[in-house]
């Protein structure tokens, strides 16, 4: 709340370099803030309330700067799935190894997954073996974060890039 909106009687007030110009009714508060054509802003809802004379628009515009910042400053990690089957052949198990160790040097994350069908389900172990060699082949680049687990007629095993 600021102004006019602020309902108190009186406010501990905090002028606009910061000091502490101690409990003041609001209306007198608000004539200081006018005669430095600033705003009188609620800060907290205490016994009294503390209000601060602030340039109010400024403050926003700063607040919208730093959060703009922070925004710059963060990290994307996004997780990419890479698809195998039970009964994988070597050359296609390279393919998707190559396309996942590219995906972890990016930053991304890599969630390996295995869908069984049919009959396959009952050799959960084949799956395991491939899953296992998958993080095997790469233990360079990756760090298993979440071991092989089964989900329904799939199972699922997810790399984490190695922090350089």
């Amino acid at each position: 709340m600021m102004n006019g909106a602020i309902r108190a009687r009186e406010v501990r007030l905090i002028g606009a370099e910061g000091e502490q110009l101690g409990v003041t009714p609001t209306s007198e508060a608000l004539m200081q803030a006018e005669n430095l054509n600033m705003d009188l802003v609620l800060i907290s809802n205490q016994e009294p309330p503390v209000a601060k004379i602030m340039d109010y628009t400024k403050f926003m515009f700063e607040q919208k700067k730093k959060q703009k910042e922070a925004k710059k400053k963060q990290a994307v990690v996004s997780v990419k799935e890479v698809r195998l089957s039970p009964v994988i052949d070597q050359n296609d198990f390279d393919t998707k190894l190559r396309q996942a160790i590219k995906f972890l040097e990016k930053g991304d994350k890599v969630k390996v997954s295995i869908r069984f069908k049919g009959r396959m389900i009952t050799h959960q172990d084949v799956g395991r073996q491939v899953m296992d060699k998958f993080a095997q082949a790469t233990k360079d680049v990756a760090v298993v974060e979440q071991r092989a687990k089964m989900d329904g007629r799939q199972m699922f095993l997810q790399l984490a890039p190695i922090k350089k």
